[in-house]
């Protein structure tokens, strides 16, 4: 049985996209994939270390991004739901069982799948998914940051930090900049009423 594990990058970011990947592991788990956990809780050089391995190992692996401009017209939910479904859709073989991290499934979701809170912790998968998103949002972030060097994409990714958000005030939003997520909605708002 082949069974998918699908997790996303970047639904909390004001900022650039967000990323969703899936993953088809082998049922014997390669050594090399042993004791794989959550992206969040690796360090960025051993996710790196980690992505070659998982695309090599893996029966099959997607990576796909919904832009910011999808974002901003249906919003970072639906964003995020629309991308679990191409994820899989993109996958070269189809599973027969999709294993999602979070609490919702994609509405009109073709496969039989389950979603499980904190599954990128639990499911061997779904951490794959998890490292391929996060590593692949991540290199977007710091080609992004070489475009707009002002807003210190690199360091926080688009995240809401203080010092992102300090950039913010001083330079307003640029075109990668969610217009829809409060802090640059306000923000845009008060440069149209100057």
């Amino acid at each position: 049985m082949l069974i998918a594990g699908v997790d996303e990058a970047g639904r909390g970011p004001l900022a650039g996209p967000v990323t969703v990947s899936a993953v088809i592991l082998p049922q014997q788990l390669p050594a090399e994939l042993r004791g794989i956990d959550d992206s969040k809780k690796l360090s960025e050089k051993k996710r790196l270390a980690l992505v070659e391995p998982i695309k090599d190992h893996a029966l099959a692996w997607s990576v796909i991004h919904i832009s910011v401009a999808v974002i901003d017209h249906i919003n970072i939910f639906q964003a995020t739901m629309r991308g679990m479904i191409q994820a899989v859709s993109d996958l070269k073989v189809s599973p027969h069982f999709v294993q999602i991290d979070g609490n919702k499934i994609p509405q009109n979701f073709r496969w039989s799948a389950e979603a499980i809170v904190g599954g990128d912790g639990k499911i061997a998968a779904i951490s794959c998914a998890s490292i391929l998103a996060k590593s692949a949002r991540d290199m977007i972030m710091v080609d992004m940051a070489e475009k707009y060097p002002q807003y210190g994409f690199e360091r926080h990714k688009g995240y809401g930090t203080a010092q992102h958000l300090s950039a913010l005030k001083v330079h307003g939003p640029c075109v990668e900049h969610r217009k829809s997520f409060a802090p640059v909605r306000d923000l845009t708002k008060r440069e149209l009423f100057k």
